[in-house]
């Protein structure tokens, strides 16, 4: 059963947190705008999410770990594109990139969690190697592709949103 109060609710709070907050994040992007106070949650909550990952014990190097890895240098990036260049010049690209890509992982790994832990989700992919669970992954990388593509694109400028 799940516990809001041990370790794994504790990392699972955190992405839920990241996720929620991503959303809006993505979404001015979108716009070719960022909220400040949205941005700072999602960005330190994908953080610590992606950090807390590595506290639960393991045997050897899992596709968690790289996944985690991954997700931790993209939001590392993300921060220091905002942050400590300002998003000045290329920069600005840096950051939409590195954002969407993050929010992305976020999505990747609740995606694979529901088809682990939801009953009817799992009865249709049991090893995670099925094609339901392919399909849906599958879509969300496409869409998230083409979703990254347009916010580097419209994301030409800085106009904070409060």
């Amino acid at each position: 059963m799940f516990n809001p109060l041990s370790f794994v609710g504790f990392h699972t709070w955190l992405s839920l947190i990241a996720i929620v907050a991503g959303f809006p994040v993505a979404a001015g992007l979108l716009r070719g705008h960022i909220s400040p106070r949205w941005t700072g949650i999602f960005l330190s909550t994908a953080f610590a999410t992606s950090a807390t990952g590595f506290g639960f014990p393991f045997n050897g190097l899992l596709p968690s770990h790289i996944i985690g890895a991954v997700a931790l240098v993209l939001v590392v990036a993300a921060g220091f594109a905002l942050y400590a260049r300002m998003l000045e010049g290329r920069w600005r690209g840096v950051y939409a990139v590195t954002a969407m890509l993050s929010f992305y992982l976020l999505l990747f790994v609740l995606l694979a969690q529901l088809f682990q832990k939801v009953p009817a989700l799992h009865a249709l992919a049991p090893t995670g190697s099925e094609p339901p669970f392919a399909i849906a992954e599958g879509l969300l990388l496409a869409a998230f592709l083409g979703l990254t593509w347009l916010a580097a694109k419209r994301f030409t400028t800085y106009r904070p949103v409060t």
